[in-house]
């Protein structure tokens, strides 16, 4: 294949790959389905990737000629080892989606054999995914997940995960408190795959809610499993998705205090621990920082014997959004909660040595602002130890 040269008009602008199911848009450019579905739908684009004109509509028109083409110089290159494309599957309509749902009945059998079948109309592409939207198929699947029990229920909630649902629809499902009831007993089940779903709804739904703190408000439980989930680690996707959903709730009211009276911070700072993902990490530091912005979660932070350490160590290792998210949780303690034992094991540990290097290289303005606060704010208790450096002095002053 790589010795071959493949026309340039059978590549997608995007990728530069040849073309599967090559699609025209409203701007005349024809590109790859695949590619040019998550440039409009996954990356919310609205413009020609080419001609950055905006796009009229969304709708994709199959460029059959081209498709022949491409199908007819691979046959002919077979002897290279070059693959024939199969004719790819036409978009599912809604008539037929309508029929299906209509078809399902009510047993767990023939809903099940409808599931199978919305499952596999739903991984073909993106356009499929809408067209189900729009044809009533999540409300179908919602209703499931509360209505139907074991295999069936699990499926659905796996199905309208894969959706990617829009902003309305996951609106009208956070609306729902049984919808969100039951996405708690998911969370609570012994299926690590059910748990991440459920997870990852819960965040969906927590990105585009009004008000993230009343869609949790009627059922506490749901912060207990999400410190559960994080501390089992199902996986990766369901950590940093548990992650998002609690700076939702803790950003809100005395949800602090109840996610610190619920053990969060210690979860967090032995998460930080062992954490090597950047974006991980920030989000746990985020947490952090809400949290500690109450007493019960800076007596929390004090109490863990690597709490302060741990925080002190991300500055400068995770990125300029983790710096600044740990400098504000170091500067709530030394603001509400520096007693003179505090100031010592801040000394100890190297907190003031690393604020004091923070003040010499290159961060974010607000961040400085904050480090240099807390050393002023403590400048007596610290001057004269023998574990600062030299220039403390002159940097509190600076």
């Amino acid at each position: 294949m790589a010795e071959i040269e493949v026309p340039s008009y059978f590549l997608c602008p995007i990728s530069l790959e040849i073309m599967k199911d090559p699609v025209t848009i409203s701007t005349g450019i024809t590109f790859d389905r695949d590619s040019i579905e998550k440039w409009i739908f996954s990356y919310k684009n609205r413009t020609c990737p080419l001609t950055k004109q905006p796009l009229s509509d969304a709708d994709l028109t199959p460029n059959v000629t081209l498709r022949r083409l491409i199908q007819s110089w691979c046959t002919l290159h077979a002897s290279h080892g070059v693959e024939r494309l199969p004719t790819p599957k036409p978009p599912v309509t809604k008539p037929q989606l309508l029929s299906l749902l209509a078809g399902a009945g009510a047993t767990p059998q023939t809903q099940i054999k409808c599931l199978h079948r919305l499952r596999s109309i739903a991984s073909t592409n993106q356009t499929n995914r809408i067209c189900m939207e729009k044809s009533g198929a999540a409300d179908f699947l919602a209703a499931l997940v509360v209505g139907a029990s074991g295999e069936t229920s699990g499926e659905a909630l796996s199905i309208l995960h894969s959706l990617q649902l829009s902003e309305s629809s996951l609106k009208t499902l956070a609306s729902r408190p049984e919808f969100v009831n039951c996405l708690t007993r998911f969370m609570q089940s012994s299926s690590y795959e059910s748990r991440a779903y459920a997870v990852m709804m819960l965040k969906s739904m927590a990105e585009v809610a009004d008000d993230p703190a009343h869609l949790f408000s009627s059922n506490p439980q749901i912060l207990i499993e999400l410190i559960q989930i994080l501390k089992d680690q199902i996986c990766k996707k369901a950590t940093k998705a548990a992650l998002k959903v609690l700076i939702a709730i803790c950003a809100w009211g005395r949800n602090k205090i109840k996610a610190a009276q619920a053990g969060l911070v210690g979860v967090m700072i032995n998460l930080l621990l062992e954490s090597t993902d950047k974006r991980s990490s920030e989000m746990m530091l985020t947490v952090l920082d809400l949290v500690c912005q109450c007493a019960e979660g800076r007596a929390e932070l004090l109490q863990h014997g690597a709490g302060l350490a741990v925080v002190s160590k991300k500055i400068l290792r995770v990125s300029h959004v983790g710096s600044e998210r740990a400098v504000r949780v170091l500067h709530s303690v030394a603001r509400f909660s520096a007693t003179a034992a505090v100031l010592q094991e801040m000394v100890q540990i190297g907190v003031v040595a690393k604020l004091c290097l923070l003040l010499q290289v290159e961060c974010g303005v607000k961040t400085k602002e904050r480090a240099r606060d807390i050393l002023k704010m403590h400048a007596r208790a610290w001057r004269n130890s023998s574990c600062v450096p030299h220039t403390f002095v002159s940097l509190c002053q600076s």
